[in-house]
C-alpha cells in the first residue's frame, strides 16, 4: 500500500481547505453573526468582508473522560457557614473578589467569543447562498446567466483536497519507467559483458535514487465556472423619497435596495435593474442618483406604478422577459391614491410580473397605513408584503422574500 504525504510549502491561501471545512461546519452560527454585522454597517460597507464573533460554547468539541467507577467511600470536610439546602447568593457586580487587577462588570455574566475573519468572497457566499428570483421561467434565453462548476481536466497545482491520487501515480510510474529504462538496459549489457563491478553498482545506485513520487507528477482535479444561460430578467426598484420619509426610513429603504442589488449582481451575471424614485412625480434615475441624490416633496404612489407600466410596455414585453418589482414606502398616501395604486398594481402590473414585493417602513409596527390597508386586499400569489422597523430587520425580510424554493 502506497502513502502520499504532501510536504510542499503552503502558499498564502494555505488554510483554504480548513477554512471551508470550518465554514461548512458552523454555517448557522456564522450566518447569525453576519446578520448582526450587517445591521451595524454603513450602506457603503455592505459588500466587504469582516470579523465576526461566534460564542465559544457553540464551537466546543465533545470530549470523552475516564471516570472513576465502582463504589467509593469519601470523607468531605464540613463548614461553619452553610447547611444542606441553603441557597448561595450570586456575587454582586460580577464578583470582584478575585486577585485580578480589573474591576467587576455589570450583571455578573459573560461569554467569550471566537473571532473569525471572513473574506469578501466568503461573506457574500454566506449572505446570498440560498436566495434566488422566484418563478424564473426558462423559456426565452437571453443575456442573464447563472454559474455552475464544471470539470475541466487536471492541473499541476491546486489544494490538497483536489489531489487526484490515481492520475498522480500514473504520472509517477510513467516518469520512473522513462528514466530507469535506459539505465536498466545499460546495466544488463554491463552484467552480460562482465563489466566493472563498481560501475555496475553505480548504475544500480542511480536506479534506486529515482524518486517514487516527485512534485512534477502531482495532478489536481480542475473545475471552472461555466455560465448557464437562463431567461432574461428585469427588476424594478421603486422607492418613496417624499417628505414623509424621514432620514431613518430612507436609510432602511436604501439598505434593502443595496442588499437586493448585491444579491442580483452576485447571483446572476446580468439582470436589468430599473431604478424609479417618486414624490408626487416619478422619474427613472441611474444607480448613483437613486442611492445618493437627496429629494423631497409630496407623495403620489400612482406616479411610480404608471412609470413602471410604461417602461414595461416600451422595453420589456412580458413574453420575452421575467419581470420583477420591489417597492419601499412608508405607506403615507392621501385621498384616493392608495385605492387607485392598488387597482393599477393588481389589474395592470401583477399579471405581467413573476413576483412583486412591497416593503413598508411605518412609524409604528402596529399602525395600519392607507397604502398597506389598500394593498392588503390584493389576492395574488405573486405579491408579498412585509414590514421593516429596524436595521436588523432588513436582511431577514430580504431572505424571507427571496428564499430559494424547495425542489
Amino acid at each position: 500500500m502506497s502513502m502520499i504525504i504532501d510536504r510542499r510549502l503552503n502558499d498564502r491561501n494555505k488554510n483554504a481547505t480548513n477554512r471551508q471545512r470550518f465554514i461548512r461546519r458552523y454555517k448557522a452560527q456564522l450566518k447569525r453573526s453576519v446578520t448582526d454585522l450587517v445591521a451595524e454597517r454603513s450602506i457603503t460597507d455592505m459588500g466587504r468582508g469582516g470579523e465576526v464573533g461566534i460564542p465559544v460554547k457553540d464551537i466546543s468539541e465533545p470530549r470523552f473522560r475516564v471516570g472513576q467507577g465502582g463504589d467509593r467511600d469519601m470523607v468531605h470536610p464540613g463548614n461553619h457557614s452553610f447547611s444542606p439546602g441553603d441557597l448561595i447568593e450570586k456575587p454582586q457586580g460580577g464578583g470582584g473578589g478575585g486577585s485580578g487587577q480589573g474591576g467587576g462588570g455589570e450583571g455578573g455574566d459573560g461569554q467569550d467569543n471566537f473571532m473569525f475573519t471572513l473574506s469578501k468572497e466568503e461573506f457574500m457566499n454566506l449572505f446570498f447562498d440560498d436566495l434566488e428570483l422566484p418563478d424564473l421561467a426558462r423559456t426565452m434565453l437571453g443575456d442573464a446567466h447563472q454559474f455552475t462548476m464544471r470539470r475541466a481536466g487536471y492541473t499541476p497545482s491546486g489544494v490538497p483536497a483536489n489531489l487526484s491520487v490515481r492520475r498522480s501515480l500514473q504520472n509517477a510510474m510513467a516518469r520512473k519507467i522513462a528514466l530507469a529504462s535506459p539505465l536498466k538496459r545499460e546495466l544488463r549489457e554491463l552484467e552480460a559483458a562482465g563489466g566493472d563491478p563498481d560501475e555496475i553498482q553505480a548504475l544500480k545506485d542511480r536506479i534506486e535514487r529515482i524518486p517514487f513520487l516527485d512534485e512534477y507528477d502531482l495532478r489536481f482535479r480542475h473545475k471552472v465556472k461555466e455560465p448557464k444561460p437562463i431567461s432574461r430578467a428585469v427588476m424594478f426598484c421603486l422607492m418613496d423619497v417624499s417628505a414623509s420619509m424621514s432620514e431613518q426610513k430612507k436609510d432602511l429603504a436604501k439598505r434593502f435596495f443595496t442588499l437586493l442589488y448585491l444579491f442580483l449582481s452576485r447571483k446572476y451575471e446580468h439582470v436589468d435593474l430599473i431604478f424609479i424614485r417618486h414624490t408626487s412625480n416619478a422619474e427613472e434615475v441611474d444607480e448613483d442618483a437613486f442611492f445618493n441624490d437627496p429629494q423631497t416633496g409630496g407623495t403620489v404612489v400612482m406616479s411610480a406604478l404608471n412609470l413602471m407600466a410604461e417602461i414595461i410596455e416600451e422595453r420589456y414585453p412580458s413574453s420575452e422577459w421575467n419581470i420583477y418589482g420591489s417597492q419601499v414606502s412608508d405607506g403615507d398616501a392621501f385621498g384616493s391614491d392608495p385605492q387607485r395604486s392598488c387597482s393599477r398594481l393588481s389589474k395592470d402590473i401583477l399579471p405581467l410580473c413573476r413576483y412583486f414585493a412591497y416593503v413598508e417602513v411605518p412609524d409604528s409596527p402596529t399602525s395600519i397605513t392607507p397604502l398597506a390597508a389598500a394593498y392588503s386586499q390584493i389576492q395574488n400569489s405573486n405579491f408579498a408584503m412585509r414590514t421593516v422597523m429596524h436595521r436588523s430587520d432588513v436582511y431577514p425580510v430580504l431572505r424571507d422574500l427571496f428564499q430559494r424554493e424547495a425542489a
